[in-house]
């Protein structure tokens, strides 16, 4: 179900369904997916001037479309420090509050590989 203010049948509904499908073949749990898809359609609301409040970032920012998951973590630049760090914790590795995220890296994939 779209979120609130968008109608059935409209483009705004069929740009929910397919993020939504495109969510839930990539792994990702329904409410996640519906989170995702109702995020991304609010925000090309907001950018189009179809909603009546819209955040500064919503309306500056890159389309999500063009953005394409830029900042998951998963491009080029990798995971984030805190990416890593949640992974040193869950691997307890000892000494992670002082490392950088180069060494983060290091001790993660040396503790994983």
């Amino acid at each position: 179900m779209p979120p609130r203010g968008v109608k059935k049948g409209t483009k705004r509904a069929r740009q929910y369904e397919h993020v939504k499908k495109s969510q839930r073949s990539q792994g990702r749990s329904e409410g996640r997916a519906e989170e995702v898809a109702a995020r991304t359609v609010n925000k090309e609301k907001a950018r189009s001037g179809q909603s009546r409040t819209a955040s500064r970032s919503s309306t500056r920012d890159i389309s999500s479309g063009r953005r394409g998951g830029q900042r998951s973590g998963s491009g080029g630049g990798g995971r984030t420090r805190e990416q890593l760090y949640n992974d040193a914790r869950k691997l307890n590795i000892s000494g992670r509050s002082s490392m950088n995220k180069k060494q983060l890296l290091a001790a993660v994939n040396r503790k994983k590989g």
